[in-house]
């Protein structure tokens, strides 16, 4: 009997790993982040930046969509006493925080000299500027993302980018606009991992999986802020791209 529960162990462990290999595969590569609207309005004909600049990204609690899938969220905002302004509010500041930081964080891994402030720059320095503003910022709807998955549900945030040059003993001159856009992607739900366990026989052991995939991306914070972070790995190459185009950055420095 003892044998008999070991191979039934067995079978359901090798088959609960091969369903966690696969549901990873398909997990290679979901989340989505890119840059549209790229304008180029000049190019930064003086020295080359002492110091690039990142300005806190400005963020609208009202392009908040909270998310609000199912009596659990509304609960839990109903007990914690918190209006949907103020989630609005704090969901909006923790996305702007997130991608500033983030920006900042990036840059800096590229060797690039990165100052964080909201002060003006200096007069007498050639400076890189970094500000914008997050345009949209979508939690989605956890339940969908959960439960059924390949972009059902999704989160997203927008944001809207401006690169100026500020010569020494100059005005700022704006060098390029783009708008970046990063969202949760197409992660599989368990119903579509619980067809992974239904190919070898075992939709039970495949569905937990695919649930416990969820959980555990969702408890690292794959909504909102994580997608702001997404988004400042899109925000800071294409700043890297001006930096190589224009010569002070090395393209391997870019990656």
């Amino acid at each position: 009997m003892f044998a008999s529960l070991n191979n039934v162990r067995g079978k359901t462990l090798r088959s609960a790993s091969a369903a966690l290999a696969f549901s990873a595969m398909l997990l290679s590569g979901c989340a989505a982040a890119s840059v549209t609207n790229t304008a180029q309005y000049s190019t930064l004909t003086q020295a080359r930046p002492e110091n690039v600049y990142v300005y806190t990204f400005a963020s609208n609690p009202d392009a908040v969509k909270l998310d609000d899938s199912g009596l659990v969220h509304k609960l839990s905002a109903g007990f914690s006493g918190a209006s949907q302004e103020s989630q609005q509010t704090q969901e909006a500041a923790a996305a702007g925080e997130a991608l500033t930081a983030e920006v900042v964080a990036k840059l800096q891994s590229m060797g690039v000299h990165v100052i964080r402030t909201d002060a003006p720059p200096p007069a007498d320095q050639n400076v890189l500027i970094i500000e914008g503003n997050l345009s949209s910022i979508d939690a989605g709807n956890h339940r969908r993302r959960t439960l059924i998955g390949l972009g059902a549900g999704k989160s997203d945030v927008k944001a809207h980018v401006q690169v100026l040059y500020k010569p020494a003993g100059g005005m700022p001159q704006l060098v390029q606009t783009f708008d970046a856009d990063a969202n949760s992607g197409h992660m599989p739900g368990v119903a579509e991992t619980a067809g992974v366990g239904a190919a070898v026989g075992h939709v039970a052991t495949s569905a937990a999986v695919g649930g416990a995939l969820h959980v555990g991306s969702e408890h690292k914070g794959d909504t909102v802020t994580s997608d702001a972070k997404k988004l400042a790995d899109s925000v800071a190459k294409q700043v890297a791209m001006i930096g190589v185009e224009e010569g002070w950055m090395s393209s391997d420095q870019a990656k």
